[in-house]
């Protein structure tokens, strides 16, 4: 072959389309690294939680010592005051979780233990189910049936748990795994107006609380904001301006009734 054939062959060689095969070797290549969405979303939901028990850390425990503040100066009655709404708050809110969590794991347990059973005793029934399922997702009745048949015989209990239930059992809430998120979070949040009350000098105590409190609240609503994919500025204002009115408010409870009573 001369060097024009094979010039010719290179040629045609770079302008010939791929075929299905190339082309979904070069899609499987490309989108390697894409994330999945339904891991996507289990992260996004323990990010939210996160940023929620957070929020309520800080808006929680700030009340509270901006409310002492307000009736005395003293850091003592602010520093115990202070600590036992973070402690009784991360308790509340681990015990209020994994209530909650333990309560739907236990609901999925026992959705888990009656589609098994019904696999075992009524097949049929099942599958016919599985079929009307397809169906009412768009699918001929034929191609539905298909589907169904298919995927029963490859894995007929996680079919019906994906299709009917939306349940993954190997990936079930964890209840205590989400009350120490809570917690944690929580404490994280509320430890930012415990310091921010303790650490300046009595006069730039509230200020300073106050400017801390409410950077932090704007930074929680951004963050919040961006997972839900809603308005920033919308949501921040509404955080701040709420956060703000509560401290003036719980400060304004301690002055007027701690210089009542002393």
């Amino acid at each position: 072959m001369s060097m024009a054939d094979d010039d010719e062959a290179a040629s045609e060689s770079v302008a010939r389309p791929s075929g299905p095969a190339d082309a979904t070797a070069a899609g499987t290549q490309g989108h390697s690294d894409e994330p999945h969405a339904a891991g996507i979303s289990g992260r996004l939901n323990w990010l939210r939680a996160a940023v929620l028990g957070a929020n309520d850390g800080i808006v929680s425990v700030a009340g509270i010592v901006v409310g002492v503040a307000g009736a005395t100066a003293a850091r003592g009655p602010v520093f115990t005051a202070g600590l036992a709404g973070l402690v009784a708050g991360a308790v509340s809110m681990a015990l209020g979780e994994y209530v909650s969590v333990s309560s739907q794991r236990d609901s999925e347990s026992a959705l888990l233990s009656k589609e098994r059973r019904e696999l075992r005793e009524m097949p049929e029934d099942e599958l016919a189910e599985l079929t009307g399922i397809y169906e009412a997702k768009g699918l001929s009745p034929k191609t539905a049936a298909q589907v169904a048949a298919e995927l029963t015989a490859h894995d007929a209990e996680a079919a019906h748990l994906e299709a009917e239930l939306h349940i993954d059992p190997d990936d079930l809430a964890n209840p205590i795994q989400a009350a120490a998120a809570s917690a944690a979070s929580f404490i994280v949040g509320a430890l930012l107006p415990l310091l921010a009350i303790l650490l300046p000098p009595a006069a730039w105590r509230v200020p300073v609380t106050f400017v801390a409190v409410l950077v932090a609240l704007g930074v929680a609503g951004a963050v919040s904001a961006r997972i839900g994919g809603s308005d920033v500025r919308r949501a921040v204002l509404r955080v701040v301006i709420g956060g703000a009115a509560g401290l003036a408010f719980t400060y304004g409870v301690g002055h007027l009734f701690g210089t009542a009573i002393a």
